[in-house]
């Protein structure tokens, strides 16, 4: 009954899918039918059936394609997708493969979408600009590359904000993404598709990057994880400036085990990326469990004095005991991370303008005018200011050691508010605080980006209003597995992830 269900979605129900989702405004006024069992299993748990032969990867297709039906209407997180037909012919090949018993990769058979900010043989690579509407790849960046070889099938990009800057996904190409579990509200970014399709059950893994907190933000907002490693550990390739410390690529999933796994798939050394470093992904594949007791850990929800809002502190406060349940040692501090605001503005800007400074002469008309202002302060920077930037992050980095050496975690808020409406460009103020620019509210975010340190985004409660908040876990420089491990016990201790939005079904 459940294979004649899910192929008659598939084949006949999704125009009634999508019309059973279209009234109302919100969240609350959706109604729909329940989700596909095999949507919200675990990837492990999912690759674990299909090498046993217990699911085929065209009927783990099929469920995801009919949930991809009746929800992506609506929150608008997978983009530039395959028609259903062509995703079929791609698991009926994973079939075929497993069938034969060929060597398989360690993603075979699991739908996948890769972040429009990567070039992906097959897709368009708009980044949320109509400048590059209709631009098609001829390669695949790195990250997509490998995925790619593990087995996963490539079926569209997630959206995100245009040229993938402000952690709010909006763009002229595709629209706004909005938050699963408030549709009135932001999916956060600029990995935002990404976790807005994994929370909905339409992707099993999700890709992103991180700059100011691209893949924690969206990880927090959509009550996911959002694992930004180590700057180097995964290949940047292809990029212009790889030696930069503030950019990295990472998983987003609804575990952290999911997480790792994929992980593992994207970390490594790569000759094309002279600014990543030797490891070994397969550590990430080893136990997560860990004995916690006695472990020091740094308690600092504002970074030391950011603003706010109440909401997320309330959440945040009430999560230090389940640290301390778990035989950690919880003491109020916070790392000294001054200049971290000017090092951060600063190699932002200046990366911007070498990126973007060649497009505004003739296409200043139709870019946003965050990109406009961020170019224009990027070609006023001078080669003082790049040298004093640098030197500045590397006494962030120096300090943030010696830090650790005291306490091996930091925890903190992820983004100092919980979702905001979708409509806004970005938060105005933060609890009576004005924001001055575009990026002031990510600084909890992007303090933490300055250090180098990885960084993941666990689910952590629910505001009054129901929407997802996470916390921030920071760990020691390339300390990316010990990290893992303790999100790892804090999602096992608390649940909070396995709270589903109602329009997921």
């Amino acid at each position: 009954m459940k294979t004649t269900r899910r192929q008659f979605i598939t084949q006949a129900g999704s125009a009634v899918a999508v019309a059973a989702i279209a009234g109302g405004p919100g969240l609350r006024a959706a109604v729909a039918p329940a989700a596909d069992e095999l949507c919200f299993k675990s990837a492990r748990e999912l690759l674990r059936l299909l090498g046993e032969r217990k699911v085929s990867a065209r009927e783990l297709m099929s469920a995801h394609l009919a949930q991809i039906a009746r929800v992506n209407p609506k929150i608008n997180a997978i983009v530039a997708k395959l028609d259903d037909a062509e995703c079929l012919a791609l698991a009926e090949r994973a079939d075929r493969q497993l069938a034969r018993r060929e060597r398989v990769g360690p993603l075979h058979g699991l739908p996948f979408a890769h972040k429009d900010t990567e070039p992906a043989v097959g897709f368009p690579f708009t980044s949320g600009t109509p400048i590059f509407r209709t631009r098609m790849p001829t390669a695949d960046s790195a990250a997509v590359e490998r995925i790619r070889a593990a087995g996963a099938l490539s079926i569209g990009k997630t959206n995100v904000p245009e040229f993938a800057m402000g952690s709010h996904t909006y763009n002229p190409v595709y629209g706004p993404t909005r938050n699963p579990y408030d549709l009135t509200k932001s999916a956060g970014g600029s990995s935002g598709g990404a976790g807005a399709a994994l929370a909905t059950g339409m992707l099993p893994l999700a890709n992103g990057s991180d700059l100011g907190g691209s893949l924690r933000n969206p990880g927090n907002f959509n009550n996911v994880v959002g694992y930004r490693p180590t700057a180097g550990l995964v290949s940047l390739a292809p990029t212009a400036t790889p030696f930069g410390t503030m950019v990295t690529k990472g998983p987003l999933a609804r575990s952290v085990a999911d997480a790792a796994l994929l992980l593992s798939v994207m970390a490594g050394a790569d000759d094309r990326d002279p600014g990543g470093y030797p490891s070994d992904p397969a550590q990430f594949l080893r136990p997560l469990e860990r004995d916690l007791k006695g472990v020091r850990v740094a308690w600092c929800p504002d970074l030391g004095g950011l603003p706010l809002d109440p909401r997320v502190r309330a959440v945040l406060a009430a999560q230090r005991a389940t640290f301390e349940r778990m035989g950690c040692i919880v003491e109020d501090a916070a790392p000294n991370l001054d200049g971290a605001d000017e090092a951060f503005l600063t190699l932002r800007a200046w990366r911007t303008f070498h990126n973007l400074g060649p497009l505004l002469a003739q296409h200043r008309a139709v870019m946003k005018p965050e990109a406009i202002g961020e170019i224009e302060a990027g070609a006023k920077v001078t080669a003082t200011q790049i040298a004093r930037s640098l030197e500045v992050q590397a006494q962030v980095i120096q300090r943030m050691i010696a830090f650790q050496r005291t306490y091996e975690f930091v925890l903190c808020a992820v983004n100092q508010v919980p979702p905001f409406d979708v409509t806004l460009a970005w938060p105005k103020e933060i609890a009576g605080v004005k924001m001055v620019g575009y990026t002031d509210w990510m600084k909890s975010a992007y303090r933490i980006t300055v250090t180098s340190c990885p960084a993941v985004s666990v689910p952590a409660g629910f505001t009054p209003e129901g929407l997802p908040v996470g916390i921030q876990i920071v760990g020691r420089y390339r300390g990316d597995f010990e990290l893992l491990r303790v999100a790892h016990m804090f999602e096992q201790a608390t649940r909070v992830g396995a709270t589903r939005p109602a329009i997921a079904g």
